[in-house]
């Protein structure tokens, strides 16, 4: 070997070792970046011996996009539970202390209580109190679930915004990289920066990708519609101002068609804005029609119809406004929900003391005296008798419901807790499958293009010997030099 050769040699190794010094330092850095992808020097033969061809990073494209479908899914499906969890909460937790169910069987017993002592005031008085428990627990209930409703809207609109934010830095971090390709440049960072914001995209909303000439990225929807494509594309949605139980909320709107509800307690809900939309437009709303039967099942049970039940029935123990803040007294029809009727039911003032009394509930008599039939004095419990019958009588309801089928009352206002509980726990096992499942593909996805501090610092060592042996070549040469300048001298 010449000294030329050896010197040419030395200085490759010296650029060598820099190189991978350099990566394997920026590797180190970002050992707990979950963004970061290994980045690798890659030696090649030269004209001049070893040098580094390229810094390549450590791609796994299948592996990528499970995890971004992995992470869509996964956020659907927390998103949706997190909210059955809310209405859960609604109804006390997991003893449902607040459920109608429980608070009707209150009632019930209190008015059992008082139907075998028809003549005990203070047992009456007890009656009308929870009944108002009742009436009020159904109205704050509906309130709640509207304002769980409104939160969802909220919700989208910030999701919303959020994403055009993202698509927004996505075309500037897409130009890097389509630039880089286009001249050679590093693209690595660019790419790490790409990847990380389609993570955070796909939370969001279900996205597919696909790479074209230059490294340029595509982005479409779980449903097809084109997300990015060179720019992004626009995605619209109009928050509602306040919700009640007649109220639709707005679509949700991407390059103009309508992003589609997540459907099921497994929900299909790919990112949080289709969850979000089923929890607004589909779970809530159908909770709230059960709510609104329970309501009108206690006006229709307790209605006054007369001594022989044959006037006009009206309303009695249980009383309701319409949606302007009127009082009603018409019973509602059967079988059909009342939208809202949760909200507005209330315990009859005629019988609340201390301007109303109970006895109007034993005797009849809300309406006046053609609706009164105890005339037999005060120890006579068969009115109370019926209403109590009434609650377990026949009666039809809203297929819209989802639980049309109960036979009567109390087995709707059971079945209404069981259709939540049946719900919430569905999606809780589907959530702690499709969370092992992210956790498993981002493990994979980590081994595969992840940094090992092992590895790094194994590879240290190899770069500390690389050098080393090109010092000991510099340190030869060197001396041959110093020995021909000495025969020269």
């Amino acid at each position: 070997m010449s000294l030329s050769s050896a010197l040419s040699t030395a200085q490759s190794i010296f650029n060598n070792s820099g190189t991978q010094s350099a990566v394997v330092s920026k590797n180190i850095a970002n050992a707990q970046n979950p963004d970061y992808v290994r980045r690798s020097a890659v030696v090649v033969t030269g004209g001049n011996g070893a040098m580094i061809g390229d810094i390549v990073r450590s791609q796994n494209a299948p592996l990528l996009r499970q995890t971004i479908e992995s992470s869509s899914v996964a956020s659907g499906q927390r998103t949706l539970l997190d909210g059955l969890e809310e209405i859960k909460n609604l109804m006390g937790g997991n003893s449902n202390e607040l459920s109608p169910a429980k608070l009707i069987t209150a009632f019930r017993n209190n008015l059992d209580a008082f139907a075998s002592t028809a003549n005990d005031t203070g047992l009456g008085i007890s009656v009308i109190s929870s009944a108002q428990d009742l009436a009020t627990g159904l109205n704050t209930a509906a309130d709640k679930l509207q304002q769980i409703r409104k939160d969802a809207d909220d919700q989208i609109k910030q999701d919303v915004d959020n994403l055009n934010s993202l698509l927004s830095k996505l075309e500037s971090v897409n130009n890097q990289v389509k630039n880089a390709a286009a001249s050679g440049a590093d693209a690595n960072d660019a790419l790490d920066e790409r990847e990380a914001l389609v993570k955070q995209i796909s939370e969001i909303v279900g996205v597919t990708s696909y790479i074209r000439e230059n490294n340029d990225l595509v982005l479409y929807t779980s449903d097809g519609v084109t997300l990015f494509e060179t720019v992004p594309r626009k995605v619209t949605f109009q928050p509602t101002a306040a919700f009640d139980a007649s109220t639709n909320g707005n679509g949700v709107y991407i390059d103009g068609v309508a992003l589609k509800a997540g459907e099921a307690a497994n929900t299909s809900a790919k990112g949080s804005i289709q969850a979000l939309l089923q929890l607004r437009d589909t779970v809530a709303p159908t909770f709230q029609s059960q709510l609104d039967e329970i309501a009108r099942g206690l006006i229709t049970a307790f209605a006054e119809t007369g001594p022989t039940g044959a006037l006009a029935p009206m309303t009695g123990l249980f009383a309701y406004k319409d949606s302007s803040g009127v009082q009603q007294t018409a019973i509602p029809a059967s079988g059909a929900v009342v939208p809202g009727l949760a909200s507005r039911i209330f315990v009859n003032p005629v019988v609340v003391p201390p301007a109303g009394t109970p006895d109007k509930l034993r005797d009849g008599g809300i309406n006046g005296a053609a609706y009164v039939v105890n005339t037999g004095g005060s120890s006579y419990g068969d009115l109370l008798d019926k209403y109590n019958e009434n609650l377990e009588a026949p009666m039809t309801f809203d297929p819209l419901t989802e639980i049309a089928d109960a036979p009567d009352l109390l087995s709707f206002a059971s079945d209404s807790m069981g259709w939540l509980e049946q719900l919430r726990s569905t999606a809780t096992a589907a959530d702690e499958s499709k969370t092992a499942m992210l956790t498993r593909t981002l493990d994979a996805y980590s081994s595969n293009t992840g940094v090992s501090l092992d590895e790094e610092l194994s590879l240290l060592l190899d770069i500390e010997q690389s050098y080393k042996a090109g010092t000991k070549l510099m340190a030869t040469v060197d001396e041959m030099m110093q020995a021909l300048l000495d025969i020269a001298s």
